[in-house]
């Protein structure tokens, strides 16, 4: 979560939140639609029904479907197309991060006055200093810098052999913090820092839960509660989710004992859809984490604050996860100008008010490297756009999806102890032989209805939308291992690895990448082009392994 905090407590009249205000953004990690009370959950999250129905529950918010695009829109404010990273995930040992010459939320709050801590995972990448936590906006870190470790001893293995302890402190290796269970580390890490901050200094808390991500582990207390169920892996993941609720419900208890809730803003999201082979669940959306399908893109998320003017409601206003940079930057008394080149929008009357929302479209991501669909063709796309490339679009009421969105089942909650594998065909995707899907998501929000063949005029529309936006894409930053990233190199530990010729090699790259996103071609050499051609090869390799 991110927690806002103010220099004073505001008087009732505010318009929004305060400037120098506390701020503060709870993520989670790979957390299901289904899988919160209010939306009929099996799974006990009292604190999160009660904070969201004290506030205002967001139900038409969208996030990105894996975890590195959802952090860095949430940071950036861009889609993933203007940042390099529209293919699959930052992995342990890639030289790639958040780019650099990116202006992150956490900067731009530094520049507002505030103080800006982050608790929890960061997985934007870290191969260089400059790519760190510390590095990017936030005074100060704990967390993990991989996508996922061991919750108890922070281990993370990224294939057979190549493991090391994952938990730092700053820029420095925490080991000895190893063995305490990472939720409620994080928790207890996020009340030091109130009971130690003024609560009139403004304050962003950016916390971003571990939980509940695999490896399914939870205390034992927690797997008590939910000893009936049958489904061992919806068991584990039960308890962890429930144990974060109460993560969130210390978190609150501090802000209310230290002075901070009156003038806060607290945020709650989800990062990407449940997994439901780990024990989330999506239900009634369709799909999964890791697809363009609802399932994998429409995110938990609320807002809760006494500074809301309308609380208590459920808003249906169109929200995406690269808005909450300029509301979040304009609540707290800065400026995001049309030259920051943002893709999000303020929706703060949205959320606050009731208003209508600024946002009509989302540009769920295109991605060229990921497997073009067998049954896709330019001749498809009405001559304009390769339908066998992976795309996403929202537009108004309208949603299309090109290429291969993902698997894209019905999944039920997962109750029984084992499915038989005729379940597993209830409902099944119509057809593999398809590359264009069409859904009127505001009638038919569980896309059971595809009406690309009663509407092409539709198609065609949304077709030349993503034709506009892949215009000012930049290319894919999906580099190739370097074995150097090994953390037997580091002391057993993962961490940044590149020396500085690779760091001048690294720049000279991203140099030319900004020159061809201007349109400035050059002529490669054989070797660049062969290099080119094993880069791509990696690639897509790389991607069946999220």
């Amino acid at each position: 979560m991110q927690f806002w905090k103010g220099e004073a407590a505001p008087s009732v009249c505010l318009d929004f939140a305060p400037r120098g205000g506390t701020i503060g953004w709870v993520l989670t990690s790979r957390k299901g639609y289904h899988d919160v009370g209010y939306h009929g959950s099996d799974i006990e999250t009292p604190t999160l029904d009660r904070l969201a129905a004290e506030g205002v529950k967001l139900e038409n918010y969208y996030i990105q479907p894996i975890c590195t695009p959802s952090r860095s829109q949430l940071l950036t404010g861009r889609y993933q197309i203007h940042t390099g990273l529209q293919h699959s995930i930052i992995r342990p040992r890639q030289p790639n991060c958040l780019p650099l010459d990116q202006v992150t939320l956490p900067q731009k709050l530094q520049e507002a006055g505030y103080s800006t801590h982050m608790v929890g995972k960061w997985h934007l990448g870290f191969y260089r200093k400059e790519c760190l936590p510390t590095r990017r906006g936030f005074d100060t870190f704990l967390g993990s810098l991989t996508g996922n470790v061991d919750y108890y001893t922070y281990d993370n293995c990224d294939g057979p052999g190549v493991c090391g302890f994952d938990l730092h402190e700053g820029e420095s290796v925490a080991w000895g913090l190893s063995g305490q269970y990472s939720t409620m580390l994080y928790a207890q890490r996020v009340s030091h820092i109130l009971a130690s901050h003024s609560p009139r200094q403004p304050l962003f808390l950016y916390v971003a839960f571990q939980a509940v991500h695999t490896p399914l582990q939870s205390p034992r207390e927690y797997l008590y509660r939910y000893r009936t169920m049958g489904n061992v892996a919806r068991r584990k993941y039960a308890a962890m989710v429930t144990c974060m609720d109460e993560a969130v419900r210390n978190i609150t208890w501090a802000l209310k004992r230290y002075g901070f809730y009156n003038n806060s803003v607290i945020i709650f999201s989800s990062d990407n859809g449940g997994q439901t082979f780990s024990g989330g669940s999506n239900w009634p959306l369709r799909g999964r984490k890791g697809t363009y399908w609802e399932g994998g893109v429409r995110g938990l998320g609320f807002v809760h604050s006494p500074l809301l003017k309308r609380k208590r409601r459920t808003s249906r206003a169109l929200v995406h996860i690269t808005d909450w940079y300029p509301t979040l930057v304009g609540l707290a008394g800065g400026t995001a100008s049309a030259t920051d080149g943002l893709d999000g929008y303020d929706v703060w009357p949205a959320i606050s008010e009731g208003r209508a929302s600024p946002r009509t479209e989302i540009l769920h991501n295109i991605d060229p490297l990921y497997n073009h669909a067998r049954h896709g063709s330019l001749e498809g796309g009405f001559g304009i756009w390769n339908t066998a490339v992976q795309a996403a679009i929202r537009v108004g009421e309208w949603k299309l999806l090109t290429g291969d969105p993902g698997y894209g089942d019905w999944i039920p909650p997962q109750t029984l102890a084992a499915f038989p594998g005729s379940w597993w065909n209830l409902e099944r995707m119509a057809s593999a032989r398809q590359a264009v899907w069409l859904f009127n998501i505001s009638a038919d929000p569980y896309e059971r209805e595809d009406l690309a063949g009663q509407r092409p005029d539709v198609v065609r529309a949304l077709l030349a939308r993503l034709v506009d936006y892949n215009r000012t894409a930049i290319p894919v930053r999906y580099p190739a291992e370097n074995p150097r990233a090994h953390p037997d190199f580091n002391g057993g530990a993962w961490g940044p690895w590149a020396s500085d010729e690779e760091e001048e090699e690294e720049e000279e790259e991203e140099g030319r990448a900004r020159s061809f996103s201007r349109g400035r071609r050059k002529k490669k050499c054989k070797i660049c082009k062969l290099r080119s051609f094993f880069r791509k090869l990696n690639s897509r390799l790389m991607s069946h392994r999220i």
